[in-house]
């Protein structure tokens, strides 16, 4: 007879089991291969990723703790639909954010640390002559995540990290748009310039401002897709507090 795992054991390989599950199911989420509004079934996702129903059952619970998944009792689970208005939300508290983490790194950053964003930039900027938009998406993603790391406070990029999955789900359609690489691209190297000339309040405010033309732009995109009028690519910048 095979022996039995010691319950401690069977613990942790349940553990790494739902840890790997629910990196699995969030990466498919983000990457669009379960679109929001889209049903998970249990037994098939188990079937799929050859485990048992339990490990899929708990990475569902943390998947949505993390804003990805939505259950509703007697119907099931499924991959959340972000709202316009939640939405405008997430982008101005990411705005928030993002606003600190400059002023933040404006103080704080070193030579290092300064040449390695400036490296991303740069590779960005050489996937836009590419034309190559997925490497440019993922490239975009490290750059702001790298500049919220750099600003040193765990509970910040926790918050920031939950704050952009939640937005990929409303966002995807605007991913997608190859013609925003040079604009968000081009609105990149002012943000390090104003880092590296160690003014908070200049740090501060075009990494504030880059936030919010994110947020026009995908609101104006998103409005026109639902309503199929052409709007203006940006709108006018909302003034700070």
């Amino acid at each position: 007879m095979p022996a039995v795992p010691h319950p401690t054991i069977a613990l942790l390989q349940t553990s790494s089991l739902t840890s790997v599950v629910q990196q699995e199911l969030e990466r498919a989420i983000l990457v669009g291969e379960y679109a929001p509004g889209t049903k998970l079934i249990e037994a098939a996702l188990a079937l799929k990723l050859g485990v048992s129903r339990g490990p899929v059952r708990e990475a569902f619970r943390m998947l949505e703790e993390g804003g990805l998944l939505r259950v509703e009792k007697n119907r099931g689970v499924f991959v959340r639909d972000i709202p316009t208005a939640e939405a405008i939300e997430i982008f101005d508290l990411r705005a928030t954010l993002d606003e600190l983490v400059g002023r933040q790194l404006a103080v704080h950053i070193t030579a290092v640390q300064l040449k390695e964003i400036k490296a991303l930039v740069a590779d960005m900027e050489r996937q836009v002559k590419a034309q190559d938009a997925y490497t440019y998406h993922l490239l975009n993603l490290k750059f702001h995540d790298r500049l919220v790391e750099l600003a040193g406070n765990r509970k910040l990029t926790e918050i920031y990290r939950k704050l952009i999955k939640e937005l990929s789900l409303f966002r995807r359609l605007n991913l997608a748009d190859s013609w925003l690489m040079p604009i968000t691209a081009n609105e990149h190297r002012p943000i390090v310039a104003a880092i590296a000339s160690g003014d908070p309040d200049a740090a501060g405010r075009a990494m504030f401002e880059h936030a919010m033309d994110s947020k026009n732009r995908t609101i104006a995109n998103e409005l026109e897709r639902a309503t199929s009028t052409p709007l203006p690519v940006t709108t006018p910048r909302r003034e700070r507090l």
